[in-house]
């Protein structure tokens, strides 16, 4: 998910009960940041859903940057 952030993977599940989609970042150390989980209401992935990716994924880096310097 390169509209997020470098790093960013997505999970798609589908089942009877919906479509889900999950980002998420494991390439930080052994660590798995979930950024977002949604449930999918249309084929294309809404602006609102991309930006809470974008968001959480700069406070991530943020976060990690912080803890690596001190």
């Amino acid at each position: 998910m390169l509209s997020v952030g470098a790093g960013c993977r997505e999970i798609r599940v589908r089942d009877s009960a919906g479509t889900y989609r999950v980002f998420y970042v494991a390439t930080v150390g052994s660590t798995v940041y979930v950024l977002h989980c949604f449930e999918k209401k249309s084929q294309r992935t809404s602006k609102a859903d991309i930006e809470i990716g974008v968001q959480r994924f700069k406070k991530m880096k943020d976060t990690v940057g912080k803890k690596e310097r001190t």
